[in-house]
């Protein structure tokens, strides 16, 4: 591989491609060695369109970072398009990469793959020992099998060909480039938009979903970006020496979590909006308490630096720009 490897970034426009893509530019990457398409040009859920793409371009490494993404609201409203199309994405990327010859590729999941009930914080090895939030099953179910496939290709490919495929599950994500719509989003972006608009609607309270009482880690996407390159160059001896085979995924995470009622005092105050907030029972919580157990990636010599509030208010600076 040539001192600039060909890097393909495939899901460059959403929150935490870009913020790879940044991060690999900070790192002095060669903008012309960083391969990105958008979705009107290359959709991944098209098999023959995929492996087109790979066998003209045969990247070096491949950062998987497209999904479909959403909250409460949309994982329980488009279970179907949720399941179906991550499924797609991850086979037909992983499976064109390996026939590309691409020897180093990263794949990134989520916190959701572990059980509803799972000790907390939660570790590595909690992985499919029991029964899963039923209001994200689909997606869950398709990010494990993106593990899946890429424990599987390593097993049966890493011997022969050298592949060498990884997996990095993030905790909830937030920061630029995210999808502030107040229904379809996660929970931070949407707390923003609902908090601006009230207060330049100068609205007495504002609703938040659920009880609140949830507990919930936050990490800012570009740590995220800066810990998937981090294990993507991991030296491979010292990658499988804390992975197995059948277990090889990393927890990425900050450590901290709080209340969703805590979190939106937080983002509140970071917005500048002083009046009410009342809670919604009558919605569903999702799991009492969500907090990675990241251990694993702090004793491989990385851990998270953006706090909350500086990066609640980068990510409301980002909102303003674009959505204010």
């Amino acid at each position: 591989m040539s001192q600039h490897p060909k890097i393909y970034v495939a899901g460059h426009r959403g929150m935490v491609g870009s913020a790879i893509v940044r991060h690999l530019l900070a790192q002095n990457h060669r903008s012309h060695r960083i391969l990105t398409r958008t979705h009107a040009y290359l959709d991944l859920t098209d098999q023959n369109a995929v492996r087109a793409f790979f066998d003209t371009e045969k990247p070096d490494q491949v950062y998987l970072a497209a999904a479909k993404v959403g909250g409460i609201h949309a994982n329980n409203t488009y279970p179907a398009d949720f399941i179906y199309q991550n499924l797609m994405i991850e086979a037909n990327v992983i499976d064109a990469a390996f026939r590309a010859g691409v020897k180093k590729l990263l794949f990134l999941g989520s916190s959701c793959i572990y059980p509803k009930s799972a000790a907390q914080p939660m570790s590595e090895d909690a992985l499919l020992t029991g029964v899963l939030e039923p209001t994200n099953e689909p997606y869950a179910i398709a990010k494990i099998a993106g593990i899946k496939l890429c424990e599987s290709y390593n097993r049966q490919y890493g011997q022969i060909h050298g592949v060498d495929y990884r997996s990095v599950m993030p905790t909830n994500l937030y920061g630029p480039g995210d999808n502030y719509h107040p229904e379809n989003s996660h929970v931070i972006p949407a707390l923003i938009r609902r908090f601006h608009e009230a207060k330049v609607n100068e609205a007495a309270s504002v609703i938040i979903w659920g009880t609140g009482e949830p507990k919930r880690e936050f990490l800012y996407v570009d740590d995220m970006a800066a810990a998937s390159v981090y294990v993507m160059n991991l030296d491979k001896a010292i990658y499988d020496q804390h992975t197995q085979p059948m277990l090889s995924h990393i927890n990425v995470g900050c450590g901290e979590d709080l209340s969703i009622r805590e979190l939106a005092e937080a983002v509140a105050k970071t917005v500048g909006y002083s009046g009410d907030i009342k809670n919604d029972p009558a919605k569903p919580d999702g799991a009492p308490r969500k907090l990675m157990d990241s251990s694993k990636l702090k004793k491989l010599g990385w851990a998270s630096q953006v706090g909350l509030e500086n990066g609640l208010a980068q990510t409301y600076k980002d909102f303003l720009a674009n959505h204010g």
